[in-house]
């Protein structure tokens, strides 16, 4: 079994350096909020990852079905509840991928493979936020 660890070093009033890795990510409050706005918010980082996440699975099964894409752009939404604790409780992800006459229906089934079998993110996620997802594509 693998594990990872990381680390957020406070940095003064809300704001945190977090090491993953060996890189450094810095989070921060708005502020509003006691923060000086250093860095994202730790919520919208949980977007990224699932962004991050599944774009990586397109781009290797795209590449092992011998699928050339030229661009890839991952646009992942998140609706957070109005109660506390607030947190996500639906995310939207739009692939957008760009190249010249790219297959739609092997493009969907890449798609849906990171969703439901490779992207650990989701599936994490999806035991407590509905996710939906959409292709577009940018024909070269």
């Amino acid at each position: 079994m693998t594990q990872d660890i990381i680390s957020a070093r406070w940095l003064g009033n809300m704001a945190f350096e977090g090491d993953i890795d060996g890189h450094k990510v810095t989070i921060d409050a708005l502020p509003q909020a006691g923060g000086q706005n250093l860095g994202a918010r730790p919520k919208p980082l949980m977007l990224l990852a699932l962004a991050g996440c599944t774009a990586m699975d397109v781009v290797a099964i795209s590449r092992k079905m011998r699928i050339e894409i030229d661009n890839l752009n991952i646009i992942v939404s998140g609706d957070l509840t109005d109660e506390y604790p607030k947190r996500y409780h639906s995310m939207h992800v739009i692939y957008e991928i760009a190249g010249k006459d790219l297959p739609l229906e092997k493009l969907e089934k890449i798609v849906k493979m990171s969703e439901d079998k490779y992207c650990g993110v989701s599936a994490v996620y999806k035991n407590t936020v509905r996710i939906t997802s959409e292709i577009r594509l940018i024909n070269k």
